[in-house]
């Protein structure tokens, strides 16, 4: 539990970390110092933490047992009140809700905890209809999904309403977290999406987030559906899996098509035909959000805040992302849940919202 003073300044503070690297009994609950924001800085106090497959492998390491010095507390996204500010911060933003990313990127104060530190862009103003659970649902998925399809050399650089009139998306893995965020983005910026899924409830998800298409691809051949919603091929592709999919998306790629890869599911190397892209003159495009140039962050944020204001940005299993909801104290179940492949989003519920 927090600890107070007479004063009510929290004294120590629930947190989880990690003292060496491993699996998901490493992490600690802990009682810690209150962080104190420096210059440039912000702290919130948590209410809700989301769990990304990044927050897992960056716990996990190159390999279990190596020491982490200062213990790292996980994951990237969360979502709270700001309730301190450091040296250069507009002290007008105490009380203000904000959703944070990167969180743990840039220290040892990741969203796991009841209190976080972040430098002051890493907090963006929850627009007022967003929950915290949908504020911890927004970073790594929203963002990735931004930058993919904005990171081709035909793309536009920004996403909203007729951004991407005429095009079709091809989502692989529409009922994952990325999945789930391209389908609401794609269809909000009025592309025609497609998306392949394995399994009946993951469409039926799919279908819930805005998806035009969907295609089960352990009962339907991929490559024939998708020629005969999109005969010239689709223009981009978000692919989770290239080393399964390369195949199918040199296939489906239209001429000047870009396909980027967020993760590398089912393998980590794949060949490529040169002819066949070069003619069509394809793209192939990898995307890593903590080196994604920061300007390209910023359009990200910018659009995925007009999004979530015009209510294009949805969560909950009635709109194809159910939640997972797991207490401070089971945050290494919370981590096995998505290092073992929950589907919907799971999110970490630090305090009353």
């Amino acid at each position: 539990m927090t600890i107070r003073s007479g004063s009510g300044k929290p004294e120590a503070v629930r947190t989880i970390a990690y003292r060496r690297t491993g699996g998901p009994e490493v992490l600690e609950l802990l009682d810690t110092p209150v962080p104190e924001p420096g210059p440039g800085q912000v702290r919130v106090r948590i209410v809700r933490s989301g769990v990304n497959p990044t927050d897992w492998k960056s716990r996990r390491g190159a390999g279990p047992g190596n020491p982490v010095d200062p213990p790292q507390t996980p994951n990237q996204d969360g979502a709270g009140i700001i309730d301190a500010v450091g040296q250069g911060v507009p002290e007008s933003l105490v009380g203000l809700r904000v959703w944070l990313w990167e969180a743990a990127h840039h220290g040892p104060h990741g969203t796991a905890a009841e209190y976080a530190v972040v430098p002051k862009r890493h907090a963006v103003l929850l627009p007022d209809p967003a929950s915290f659970d949908m504020g911890a649902s927004i970073g790594v998925p929203y963002l990735t999904a931004h930058r993919c399809l904005t990171v081709g050399e035909d793309a536009p650089q920004r996403l909203g309403p007729g951004s991407l009139q005429g095009r079709t998306v091809l989502v692989a893995g529409g009922a994952g977290a990325v999945g789930h965020a391209a389908i609401e983005l794609a269809h909000w910026s009025d592309a025609t999406v497609i998306t392949t899924v394995s399994s009946p409830l993951k469409g039926q998800l799919a279908a819930a987030a805005g998806a035009d298409h969907v295609i089960d691809y352990k009962r339907q051949d991929v490559a024939t559906e998708v020629r005969k919603i999109a005969p010239a091929g689709v223009d981009m592709i978000l692919e989770v899996a290239p080393a399964q999919n390369a195949a199918l998306d040199t296939e489906v790629a239209a001429n000047l098509a870009s396909v980027a890869v967020y993760a590398n599911n089912g393998g980590d190397s794949f060949s490529l035909p040169v002819r066949a892209l070069m003619t069509n003159n394809v793209r192939w495009q990898f995307v890593l959000l903590y080196t994604v140039p920061l300007a390209a962050k910023e359009r990200g944020i910018d659009d995925i805040t007009a999004a979530i204001e015009d209510a294009a940005v949805r969560i909950g299993e009635e709109h194809g992302l159910p939640l997972l909801h797991y207490p401070l104290e089971e945050t290494a179940q919370a981590h096995a849940a998505v290092e073992g492949g929950a589907v919907g989003k799971v999110l970490i519920d630090v305090a009353d919202a």
